[in-house]
């Protein structure tokens, strides 16, 4: 069983896991614009290191109009040991409806805390103009990474979507009692990823918790959150919750999954708010 333990509303106009957003003033610029948020993920990254998996971060640089310069905008989380990540951390950026604005986003292999992308290994590049982007169907462009000769460097995805005006952040906390056991040697190392829904059906990243170690009944810290970053302002829209059990090696073993909506999650603490967790391929085998 599972439900969320506290949780509350508040007012907020920022979210540290977002790019900094201004207000944009329709008198300020010649061209219409309206604010998109970016999503990133990749498939079947270069494998750079010897005894694990690559720790891929990605690095959106955007282009100068006069002198055609590349400057760095922003930069994702580092996720540890996949080749397949999919990125929480969202570039938001304003769209000029009549103006070229070209995009160039470089992955890397981090192998320390140093912020000097020198120090990583490269892992190749996509160029592309967000027009592109958001003309694509879905709003999702797919394109190969390339810069690497001779290599294979996989393949990047990126989504966007119109942020609503909604302005309200939320504070969640959430609990689980009798997850499945998934380590052999001891209990399960819990965490949660949540996603919104498409409207082609498809899932997109918006959090992830941090990892519980050695219990089957995890209590996670409280997180605050935009509420267009859970729904974009539509409070009907379907949210997924999936529950894994962390590996080291990037390996995470999926314990099950519930879905809900803001609309339920607003309702806060009650038995609205317990859900059973289900692993769609055991569903039939066990009722656990």
């Amino acid at each position: 069983m599972f439900g969320p333990d506290k949780l509350g509303i508040e007012m907020d106009f920022g979210y540290r896991g977002m790019a900094p957003m201004g207000d944009f003033c329709p008198f300020s610029a010649s061209i219409p614009a309206t604010k998109v948020e970016l999503t990133v993920s990749c498939r079947n990254l270069l494998d750079r290191d010897t005894f694990s998996k690559s720790d891929p971060i990605c690095v959106l640089y955007t282009q100068g109009i006069g002198n055609k310069e590349w400057r760095e905008y922003g930069r994702t989380e580092v996720i540890d040991n996949t080749l397949n990540p999919d990125f929480v951390k969202k570039f938001i950026m304003d769209y000029f409806f009549e103006e070229r604005q070209n995009l160039r986003f470089d992955l890397y292999d981090v192998d320390s805390k140093s912020p000097n992308l020198a120090k990583h290994d490269f892992l190749g590049q996509m160029f592309c103009t967000l027009g592109e982007i958001v003309g694509s169907q879905g709003s999702r462009l797919e394109k190969i990474v390339t810069g690497i000769p001779g290599k294979n460097c996989g393949i990047i995805i990126v989504t966007a979507e119109e942020l609503s005006n909604c302005r309200d952040a939320v504070l969640m906390q959430f609990c689980a009692n009798k997850l499945d056991k998934k380590d052999f040697f001891g209990k399960s190392d819990p965490f949660l990823v949540f996603y919104r829904s498409n409207e082609d059906g498809s899932f997109i990243i918006c959090h992830k918790t941090e990892v519980v170690k050695n219990t089957l009944n995890p209590v996670w810290q409280a997180f605050k959150i935009p509420v267009r970053a859970l729904c974009n302002g539509d409070f009907d829209r379907t949210i997924k919750v999936e529950v894994y059990d962390w590996d080291r090696d990037g390996s995470h073993d999926f314990i099950g999954e519930f879905t809900t909506s803001y609309r339920e999650l607003s309702r806060g603490q009650s038995q609205f708010n317990v859900y059973e967790v289900i692993n769609p391929k055991k569903k039939g085998k066990k009722k656990k």
